[in-house]
Parts: structure tokens; sequence; C-alpha cells
């Protein structure tokens, strides 16, 4: 699943050892959708894709996602994880032609049946 927007603040990167002993790091920023009623998401980034993403507050990125809920104690928490992220604005993302008319008197536009 992909998420568009503009990176409009970023937590403090916080870092720790699992129980198994081996080290993490996560980094948190809040991404601001565009459209009508744009809605802020609070997006995590783990690990050495906190290096490799690079983000920056104020850049306009498209972030893809994964949604995860976990219990613990009676209830859920649930966080968003970035795996990807696209700065070139959706232009590598197929997008949807306008169309005026569905008529066409062009033979190359006519089917076979």
């Amino acid at each position: 699943m992909d998420i568009t927007g503009k990176i409009i603040n970023q937590l403090q990167e916080v870092s720790g050892n699992s129980k198994s002993g081996n080290s993490w790091r996560k980094k948190e920023y809040i991404l601001e959708t565009t459209g009508q009623y744009p809605k802020k998401v609070c997006v995590a980034v783990w690990g050495d894709k906190i290096d490799q993403f690079a983000l920056q507050i104020g850049e306009q990125v498209t972030l893809g996602i994964d949604v995860e809920s976990r219990e613990y104690n009676g209830r859920w928490y649930t966080e968003v994880k970035a795996y990807k992220a696209d700065r070139s604005g959706g232009a590598g993302m197929p997008q949807t032609p306008e169309v005026d008319t569905f008529y066409s008197e062009s033979e190359e536009d006519k089917l076979p049946f």
C-alpha cells in the first residue's frame, strides 16, 4: 500500500536491544496527506532504512507502507511501517489518462470484434 504526502515533522530516533540481544533503531515521521481533507499519519522507519531514506521535513514523498496491529494486555496498538520511499512525486506510478469521449473515427481505435 502507498501513501503520498509531505513530511511535516520528525521525532527523535529511539534504539534499544531486543530480548535476543539484537540492537534495533526506529525513527518516526509525521506525513500530511494531500486532498480536500488532509490527514496526518505517523510513519515508522526501522533500522538501516533510516539512513537509506534520509527523509527531511518539507519533502513530498510516496511511501510504501505496511500496517500492523498487535495486542498487549488487552489493548491493541497499530503501527504504520515504511519499507520504501519515492521522491519522484509519483512519476514512476502508472497514471490513468483523462478521457474526453469514447467515440473515435480512427481505424486504429476500432476493435476487431
